[in-house]
């Protein structure tokens, strides 16, 4: 099937039980069970299905396998957010004394997870350059146990070499996690590009009005043929001691988010709310076609932003002129960029003015949404880096970042013609 039809379709059969055209919500913590021996089966996987909300829930059960097809992965974990999702990924694969490798161009949250959260649990994060990874390969040794980077970075609006950075990782036998929360799956697919995990934080693009928090992992088809007898990950090869000597990399289901389930969410609670998922199943159903008006929106907003005289330079990878524009082309959809946009004014006191003076955009930090959104990266959503941070990452005060939304492009641009002045 195609993305259009997935989005609509995919993991709920209407013809079955109450013929219901939309999924049903099941709003419920627990399940019961037909006797003692069913709920024993169900907890040592003899038998699988319903158990705890915890664990899993019908109406998540649909949005899990929808997103997971419409990503072109082998299965998928739900979360009740995106950090739950980046933070449960990394927990799944790192522990103590082991070491993680970063872009260099990520989001602020991301970036304060692994460098400071993660710390704390004595597992080291290691920055290498997105644009072009060439230093990558050096930075790895026998402790590292992930590669993470954005597919479209945020607010950078920056597309790594990924192609480079898989073969790397192919090499030495690292699972790499990608972030694809702003290009959306509408528009990139990293599993067909070898990526072994794609995150997504599903309160962005794939609710598409800022209704809901989520999150959710997926994992490649045939995972298993690089974790297996793999040292770098023993612990899926090792009997399981908290789930009755389970070794994950014997069991013939999708083993990365299965271990996610079992031994992380269990554990640490990040399950998402049946709501919230019902909420994100429907907003798959619109993905695609909304992916291509923020897109086309956005395009029409960066060549406005190009010409004006008080803009010093736009990061859009829409652009022809754009440092970016030739790997948009190879990667994206059709080459369309999204509707995350930046660009930069004379200093700060003029981004804090721009930003103030717009009255159809909003100052919010969320992206993805159907409303056009106004932020401010350096004294908001990276304000927890330090001021060598944020240069490295190249967030300067004068950067402001554009989330385009749905309305006329052209009532956007007026809004921002008049925030800017002459």
């Amino acid at each position: 099937m195609e993305k259009e039809t997935i989005g609509i379709h995919y993991g709920y059969d209407n013809k079955k039980g109450e013929r219901t055209m939309a999924s049903p919500i099941y709003q419920t913590t627990a399940y019961s069970f037909k006797d003692a021996k069913q709920a024993a089966d169900l907890f040592a996987l003899k038998e699988l299905g319903s158990i705890y909300t915890r664990l899993n829930n019908p109406t998540t059960d649909v949005f899990e396998s929808r997103f997971a097809a419409y990503e072109g992965g082998a299965g998928a974990v739900a979360t009740s957010s995106g950090m739950a999702a980046l933070f449960n990924s990394i927990a799944n694969v790192a522990e103590s004394g082991d070491n993680i490798l970063i872009s260099d161009k990520l989001y602020g949250g991301t970036v304060t997870l692994c460098m400071h959260t993660l710390k704390r649990f004595g597992i080291e994060a290691r920055t290498f350059s997105n644009d072009n990874a060439e230093d990558l390969e050096s930075l790895i040794d026998e402790k590292t146990k992930t590669i993470i980077f954005e597919s479209l970075s945020n607010p950078q609006i920056s597309i790594p070499d990924i192609e480079k950075i898989v073969q790397i990782a192919t090499k030495h036998k690292i699972i790499t996690i990608c972030d694809n929360t702003v290009a959306s799956a509408a528009l990139f697919n990293p599993i067909k590009w070898g990526v072994d995990i794609v995150v997504h934080s599903t309160s962005k693009y794939t609710i598409g009005q800022g209704t809901a928090l989520g999150g959710i992992i997926i994992e490649r088809a045939k995972l298993v043929e690089l974790i297996k007898d793999n040292p770098r990950y023993y612990h899926f090869n090792e009997p399981d001691e908290s789930y009755h000597g389970l070794v994950y990399s014997d069991v013939p289901l999708p083993l990365f988010t299965l271990r996610v389930r079992l031994a992380l969410i269990r554990d640490i609670g990040t399950a998402p709310s049946p709501f919230n998922s019902w909420l994100l199943t429907q907003g798959l159903e619109t993905l695609n076609i909304r992916m291509k008006k923020h897109s086309e929106n956005a395009l029409e907003v960066a060549r406005f932003l190009s010409k004006h005289s008080k803009v010093k330079k736009v990061f859009y990878p829409g652009l022809t002129s754009d440092l970016m524009h030739q790997k948009a082309q190879k990667y994206f959809k059709e080459g369309l960029s999204s509707g995350l946009l930046g660009f930069e004014v004379e200093d700060f006191d003029e981004a804090v003015k721009v930003i103030n003076g717009t009255k159809i955009f909003t100052i919010v930090v969320n992206i993805g949404d159907s409303k056009s959104i106004i932020t401010h990266p350096a004294s908001t959503t990276h304000q927890q880096l330090s001021s060598e941070e944020l240069k490295k990452a190249g967030i300067n005060p004068s950067l402001i970042r554009l989330s385009i939304g749905l309305e006329d492009s052209k009532d956007l641009i007026g809004d921002l013609s008049q925030a800017l002045g002459e």
